[in-house]
């Protein structure tokens, strides 16, 4: 089979942009850390409230600057509702839901997950500015989904 100087022009530049676009893609999606859940922790979700550790939600304290927060998502909200942590914290999520698909979105940062009942999704932010970051659930969960908010609020230090 002859392929003329231009159909084989056409079929270099298609491959080669493919390969470039690849790549590029590749190394972005490692250079921002963006990686696949790695975390396969289980938890009984109809059952959280006897559980020694998901029993008492909320902020503790690992060392001097950081920070794990187990967090519940249920219908329609968070618990706990509200969590401050120092600015430059390094916060390590952990967050399960008690009844149905849920997210854990903080709008203007990587922290973005499906929430699933039954798992314990994991990820970790350092706040390097203060203010108040509003957590949201991307996922539809019922009629008051579009109430279904907590805040983190960064105080400085």
């Amino acid at each position: 089979m002859h392929l003329h100087k231009y159909e084989k022009i056409w079929l270099i530049f298609g491959i080669g942009s493919l390969i470039f676009f690849l790549a590029v893609l590749g190394v972005a999606a490692f250079a921002f850390g963006h990686q696949p859940p790695s975390h396969m922790t289980t938890v009984d979700s109809q059952n959280l409230d006897e559980d020694p550790v998901w029993s008492n939600p909320g902020l503790e304290k690992i060392d001097e600057n950081t920070y794990r927060a187990r967090l519940i998502a249920q219908a329609f909200g968070y618990d706990p509702g509200v969590i401050e942590v120092p600015e430059g914290a390094t916060v390590y999520f952990e967050v399960t839901s008690k009844d149905v698909v849920h997210s854990f979105t903080i709008p203007g940062t990587n922290v973005n997950m499906m929430i699933t009942p039954g798992h314990v999704n994991m990820t970790s932010h350092t706040f390097t500015e203060s203010g108040e970051y509003l957590v949201l659930c991307n996922e539809y969960c019922g009629t008051g989904h579009h109430y279904m908010q907590m805040t983190i609020e960064v105080i400085p230090q």
